[in-house]
């Protein structure tokens, strides 16, 4: 039986935990592929879908409708997946060999030896700089880049203002150009 996410969610405010397991298997997916792009680890991953569906159900009286579903848990998600971040001190760990960054996300052919440099160079520049941004303009990038998102519902995600979203949007892709410049100057 199909039910729409307006009636899943008035049932699993009542305690309908099949309601909301509906709700868990519509959106996970896309958690964790905003886990996995905030966080560059898959069991960090785990870790954002899970405490943010957690935080959902514990907080789903608090949901008004005002913002999508989606967005509401993207909010979630995000500001989950940022204290993870600052709580672990990611900079210290992001040479573990078992993570993966960001940029190792973007797929690849088997390019000739010197595209093997060059693309090699321009990962690890745009790792680097991806680091460099605030917490609001890597999460502002990833969430318009990444996952699509429009900027109202980037700006409800991040509880922030339309013109505060697009500059957040805005300084991310400046400082990105800047970082990638030496080395896309090179290649032409």
């Amino acid at each position: 039986m199909q039910e729409t996410e307006a009636a899943a969610i008035a049932k699993a405010r009542t305690g309908d935990g099949e309601a909301f397991r509906l709700l868990v298997d519509k959106h996970s997916r896309s958690v964790f592929r905003l886990g996995f792009r905030l966080t560059g680890n898959a069991q960090d991953a785990e870790d954002v879908v899970q405490e943010a569906f957690l935080r959902a159900y514990k907080q789903l009286d608090r949901y008004d409708g005002r913002a999508s579903f989606h967005t509401w848990l993207y909010r979630i998600a995000s500001n989950y997946a940022l204290d993870l971040l600052r709580g672990r001190k990611r900079l210290e760990q992001k040479k573990d060999e078992n993570q993966l960054s960001i940029v190792d996300t973007v797929p690849s052919d088997d390019p000739a030896a010197d595209r093997l440099v060059y693309s090699t160079q321009v990962r690890q520049r745009l790792a680097d700089a991806m680091d460099e941004l605030s917490e609001q303009e890597r999460t502002a990038f990833v969430l318009r880049h990444y996952e699509g998102l429009s900027i109202d519902q980037i700006g409800d995600a991040l509880g922030i203002a339309e013109s505060a979203t697009k500059n957040s949007i805005f300084r991310a892709v400046q400082k990105l150009r800047r970082a990638l410049e030496p080395v896309m100057g090179a290649a032409r």
